[in-house]
C-alpha cells in the first residue's frame, strides 16, 4: 500500500490527461455527430453521399491509424498540430462518425406520421427536428450512446502512441522504472471506476426517460 500511495499522484496526473481527452471529445463529437446525422437524413443526395463516405472511412479504419494520419501525414501538406491537438482532432472525427450513425438510426426510428403532423402544424425542417424529433431520439439512443462513451474511456489509452503522459503511459513508465506490475493494476482500477460511474449515470438517465413514456 505504501508503494500504491506513492505512485497515486503520478497516476492522477495521467488521469487528468485522459480525462481532458475524454471530455473534449464528448463535447465536440456529439454536436458534430448530430449535424452529420441531419445531413444523412436530409434527402440531399450529394450531401448524403459525402457524409456516408466520411462515416465509412472513419468507422472502417482503426482509430490508432487515424491518430497517426493526423500527426504524421497532415504536416506533409502544411498542417502541423501538437500532440494533444492531434489526438483531439483524430478522436473527435472518429467518434463523430459513430455518433452520426447512432443519431441517424434514432431519427429514422421515429414514425413518419410525426413528421407529417409537424408539417401540418406549420413547422419547418429545423423546428420539426428541434421540437419533435430530437427529444424522442434521445430516449432511443441512450443505450448505444452509453456504449460508445464507455468505449471512449478505454480508447483514451491510445494517445500513448503520441508520447502523451496519459494514464496508460504513466502506468507503463512506472512499470519499467520499478519492475512492478502494480501500476497496471492501479490503472485498471481507475478505468473500471470511470466505466462504473458512467454506467450508473446512463442507467439513471434511462430510468428517468422511461418514466416519461409511462
Amino acid at each position: 500500500m505504501d508503494y500504491v500511495l506513492n505512485i497515486i499522484p503520478q497516476m492522477m496526473d495521467g488521469c487528468l490527461v485522459s480525462f481532458q481527452v475524454f471530455i473534449i471529445t464528448i463535447v465536440l463529437s456529439i454536436p458534430l455527430g448530430i449535424l452529420l446525422s441531419l445531413g444523412r437524413v436530409s434527402g440531399i443526395k450529394p450531401l448524403q453521399a459525402l457524409i456516408g463516405g466520411y462515416v465509412w472511412i472513419l468507422r472502417g479504419s482503426p482509430l490508432m491509424l487515424q491518430i497517426f494520419f493526423v500527426y504524421f501525414v497532415l504536416p506533409s501538406v502544411g498542417i502541423r498540430l501538437p500532440d494533444f491537438e492531434s489526438a483531439i482532432v483524430a478522436f473527435v472525427l472518429n467518434y463523430a462518425a459513430y455518433f452520426c450513425e447512432i443519431f441517424r438510426a434514432g431519427i429514422q426510428a421515429i414514425p413518419a406520421g410525426q413528421y407529417e403532423a409537424a408539417h401540418t402544424l406549420g413547422m419547418n425542417y429545423v423546428q420539426t427536428m428541434r421540437r419533435i424529433i430530437l427529444p424522442q431520439v434521445i430516449r432511443i439512443i441512450l443505450p448505444p450512446i452509453s456504449n460508445e462513451t464507455i468505449t471512449l474511456v478505454k480508447d483514451t489509452s491510445l494517445v500513448y502512441v503520441l508520447a502523451m503522459n496519459d494514464l496508460m503511459r504513466t502506468a507503463r513508465n512506472l512499470v519499467q522504472r520499478d519492475f512492478s506490475i502494480t501500476p497496471f493494476i492501479v490503472a485498471a482500477v481507475f478505468y473500471l471506476l470511470a466505466t462504473l460511474i458512467l454506467t450508473l449515470v446512463f442507467e439513471r438517465l434511462e430510468k428517468r426517460f422511461s418514466r416519461y413514456d409511462q
